[in-house]
């Protein structure tokens, strides 16, 4: 017996990502049910050999029942339908912001605190790209030293912007320079600037801030964010400095640290995003130790996939293991979660 899951959203390139990444995993889907906007309705996309039908998102379909539903139309969307879907009983995994920040709704990357969706029914929210792969890159060292100061540089892909942004992009490419999407032109460029300004601080920039703190459970973390769109297709990456209160061992402690995270591969070798595009995992190279506080980090991951699509199918399969009994692997699960 399988699950009955929609892709809100499924025409976007995330969207799209979130049916591949379904597809591979080993969920079982017994219904999949794809919703975008009257624009984007009548398209078909493929799933396990068989063409699914977009259909238009209305109130009535969400209000049908699902087990789980996957959000990714943007933030006024979500906080439409997602509720709506949620009170009927559906478990709603949200890529937007809007549901982020609020206190008693989780926001998760299951390999750090997986353990909030034991018992939780709902909407669950998925944090930004860009954070997402932060703290994976850095959650166990908080675990052994406890993180005081955060300092990163993005430089994140246009594809993360949505389909308009790739478009905008490839256009410029071919010589027309003109743009809508950025404030500025992207090919053979960078913009040191992602969203509105409040208080000097990018709205990118604030996510950074405020998600890592809620997903690692800690507002004593002080993280200075600086967030660039550069001219890559897929693929976000970070310069990172960070500093602990407790003292690192040694850089070989580190290194062991952070390997020991979840999802995340350590290189001896530097790592760029063309190498990492559809690929799962977070990337860790230029490991460096400045002092026995201080150390240094080069992170890149795909940010449609790790950084939104794999992270919010992660939610899916967990969420269903911690609380479906009918699941085998359930008792499993739960003591791995527990021990984390």
């Amino acid at each position: 017996m399988g699950f009955r899951i929609g892709v809100v959203g499924a025409t976007g390139a995330v969207g799209r990502n979130m049916v591949e990444v379904l597809e591979k995993s080993d969920v079982v889907v017994s219904e999949l049910r794809l919703f975008a906007s009257e624009r984007s309705a009548g398209q078909t996309i493929m799933f396990k050999g068989s063409e699914v039908r977009v259909e238009v998102l209305t109130e009535k379909a969400m209000r049908e029942g699902f087990d789980y539903l996957l959000f990714s139309a943007g933030a006024d969307v979500s906080r439409k339908y997602a509720p709506i879907a949620a009170d009927v009983g559906t478990t709603v995994i949200d890529n937007s912001s809007a549901f982020r920040m609020v206190p008693e709704i989780p926001l998760v990357v299951p390999e750090i605190n997986g353990k909030l969706l034991k018992g939780y029914s709902g909407i669950v929210a998925n944090p930004n790209c860009s954070t997402i792969q932060m703290v994976l890159a850095l959650y166990r060292v908080h675990d052994r030293y406890q993180l005081h100061e955060i300092f990163v540089s993005t430089y994140q892909a246009v594809s993360g912007a949505g389909h308009k942004a790739i478009v905008e992009y490839e256009r410029q490419l071919t010589g027309d320079m003109t743009h809508n999407v950025f404030p500025r032109q992207i090919a053979h460029n960078v913009i040191p600037l992602i969203g509105d300004l409040k208080n000097d601080i990018s709205q990118e920039e604030w996510k950074m801030i405020n998600e890592t703190r809620k997903i690692l459970n800690s507002q004593s973390i002080s993280v200075f964010p600086t967030t660039v769109r550069v001219p890559v297709r897929i693929g976000h990456s970070e310069s990172v400095i960070a500093r602990t209160l407790f003292p690192i061992m040694s850089k070989e402690d580190l290194i062991e640290t952070i390997a020991s995270g979840e999802d995340v591969v350590i290189h001896d070798d530097i790592i760029t995003p063309l190498e990492i595009a559809g690929d799962d995992d977070t990337h860790v190279s230029r490991i460096r130790l400045f002092d026995a506080h201080t150390f240094g980090l080069w992170v890149v991951a795909d940010n449609l996939r790790v950084g939104a699509a794999t992270n919010a199918v992660r939610i899916l399969k967990l969420h269903s293991q911690l609380n479906c009994a009918s699941s085998t692997e359930s008792e499993i699960e739960v003591a791995e979660v527990e021990r984390r």
